[in-house]
């Protein structure tokens, strides 16, 4: 039998680890998902969140082992996703008078889309529960990175439920931050951040006010709804969010995307990248055929300078660059100081490198340099692209 595992008196996790994940709507979880659901034992047991649907055996056998199923009052859903609340009907019909709570209307609406009319009750911002020792209070945080989205704060044990912001996509055998290597977890933190919560950056720095305002010595654990639980380096994700995920500002550093058919474009890839690398530019070159685009958008996440390339190929750009930019285009990311360069091969027409411009221009980024090369690049063209580079750093120095 799975097992619970306590965090805190009375507080358990008792969610599901889907160790094979390889997708989340076209992000690659490399290392596996955690659907995180939380049961508090106190006069009323409550259960926060719950799992997908077919990890429903996993979920009651945890809470199983700590209590019986049929005996939750509560269930708190802070987000209506399915990875989060697929479970729902099930943990109803186990226990049919327990009592669901659900931000008010959005995750109201939508569990009653989701799942029909269970008997929901609404809450809002300043809202509160008392479950018996412990006073639950709810703080709506739309847009975080759904309409519905909600976090729920014990302040008994100090915890927050903190659902989909500081999580992360990543399985792991034990649940807390100091039990993992915390360069990973923070790694995955913001590429989470990077391709889930990125659109709704300034809804995310709200949330993070949120919880400051709670005091200074009011949380000694962020449970969120995917990864491990921070308890030892809460300061550090609360920081990272404000001071790097949600800021906006951009680092000296440069990211080239690009797909290649024959050499050619990959070769002004290299001159590109080396044309940073003179100039004191970390840069991070990303071939499409090898780099899933959730890792680029990891890496875009504060650049500077975005290099996208590809050939013309059928009068257009490659169908891996044409995703990766519908797939970066999705996220929001408008321009705040970032350069692009377009670039790359062509045989007649260099017809992908004026559409790849367009395409970063249309989300406000200033592209002052476009490279197009005819057929193969001549070492002489190639040491011109990286002067190029050069003179574009010195520019924007």
């Amino acid at each position: 039998m799975l097992t619970a595992i306590q965090i805190k008196p009375d507080v358990y996790w008792v969610g599901a680890l889907d160790w094979n994940a390889r997708s989340f709507h076209g992000y690659k979880t490399e290392d596996g998902i955690t659907y995180n659901a939380y049961l508090i034992l106190d006069e009323k047991v409550t259960l926060i969140d719950t799992a997908k649907i077919t990890f429903k055996d996993e979920l009651v056998s945890r809470i199983s082992t700590v209590i019986d199923p049929s005996k939750i009052d509560v269930l708190i859903c802070n987000h209506v996703e399915m990875d989060h609340s697929g479970s729902t009907p099930v943990i109803k019909q186990l226990s049919p008078n327990v009592e669901i709570y659900a931000s008010a209307p959005q995750g109201v609406k939508g569990l009653t889309a989701h799942y029909g009319d269970l008997g929901y009750h609404g809450v809002k911002t300043g809202d509160t529960l008392n479950i018996g020792k412990r006073t639950l209070a709810f703080v709506q945080t739309p847009m975080v990175h759904w309409p519905d989205n909600m976090v729920t704060y014990d302040a008994y044990d100090k915890i927050l439920f903190s659902n989909d912001a500081f999580g992360q996509h990543y399985a792991s055998s034990y649940r807390f931050d100091d039990e993992n290597d915390l360069s990973t977890v923070m790694n995955q933190a913001r590429k989470y951040y990077a391709n889930i919560v990125q659109p709704y950056r300034a809804q995310a720095a709200n949330a993070v006010k949120a919880v400051r305002g709670l005091g200074p010595d009011a949380i000694d654990m962020i449970a969120p709804a995917h990864g491990v639980i921070w308890r030892s380096h809460v300061e550090d994700i609360l920081k990272a969010y404000e001071e790097e995920y949600t800021s906006g500002k951009l680092q000296d550093t440069a990211v080239v995307a690009y797909d290649s058919m024959w050499g050619s474009t990959d070769k002004l890839a290299h001159a590109i990248a080396d044309g940073f690398i003179a100039s004191g530019i970390k840069v991070q070159l990303m071939d499409l055929k090898a780099n899933d685009n959730s890792d680029v958008m990891n890496a875009f996440l504060d650049a500077k300078y975005i290099c996208l390339g590809s050939p013309t190929f059928n009068s257009q750009m490659l169908p891996t660059m044409a995703g990766f930019i519908a797939y970066m285009k999705g996220l929001s990311p408008k321009n705040q100081g970032r350069t692009g360069v377009a670039f790359g091969s062509y045989g007649w027409a260099p017809l992908a490198q004026k559409q790849i411009a367009s395409e970063m221009e249309s989300v406000g980024f200033d592209v002052p340099l476009t490279i197009s090369a005819n057929w193969i690049p001549s070492e002489e063209y190639l040491a011109d692209v990286r002067t190029k580079i050069i003179d574009l750093v010195k520019e924007n120095a």
